[in-house]
């Protein structure tokens, strides 16, 4: 069976999704009603972005031993969720003003490596995981299994690194 190429979608997700957030970082509160507390939204960013981390060391467990099928759903159900987390994550800084870490002294320097960690690597991971989704979904999994090992532990760190940086900042929302 012949594949598509798929390298200008993959291109233009990568960037439009970096880009798209960054410009919601600099357009002005829309002040739109929504009809429930929008303060909500970190939260379930926070459960959807533990629950992806739970599903990668899971799929970690099943490839070791063996079982493709549940290594494969795991994986499936963790870019779904990281989909939806996008989702909500676009919606809650499109409909909320800004908010901004209030902690002082010692915890700002432990806070702000691990928010830009977490930035910079959510770029990054985009591509990442992409490339080795479609790897996987090709059947090629000589190369699916060497980007696996760069996309994993990198995925993994922006999953629980999002986490974190929830628990700090949730007394400022």
């Amino acid at each position: 069976m012949k594949h598509k190429n798929l390298t200008i979608p993959l291109i233009l997700i990568s960037v439009v999704i970096p880009v798209g957030i960054a410009i919601l970082f600099l357009i002005p509160h829309p002040n739109i009603p929504v009809g429930f507390n929008i303060k909500v939204l970190p939260l379930i960013e926070a459960l959807l972005n533990f629950t992806t981390f739970i599903l990668l060391l899971c799929s970690f467990y099943f490839i070791r031993h063996k079982n493709v099928k549940a290594h494969k759903a795991c994986n499936l159900s963790a870019v779904g969720l990281s989909v939806l987390f996008l989702v909500v994550y676009l919606a809650f800084h499109f409909l909320s003003p800004q908010y901004y870490f209030g902690g002082k002294g010692i915890i700002r320097y432990i806070y702000f490596p691990i928010l830009i960690s977490h930035i910079v690597l959510s770029a990054v991971i985009v591509p990442l995981v992409l490339i080795t989704l479609i790897r996987a979904l090709k059947g090629n999994f000589v190369k699916h299994k060497k980007i696996a090992r760069v996309t994993w532990p990198l995925w993994l760190w922006v999953t629980i690194s999002g986490v974190i940086v929830y628990m700090m900042m949730a007394p400022y929302y």
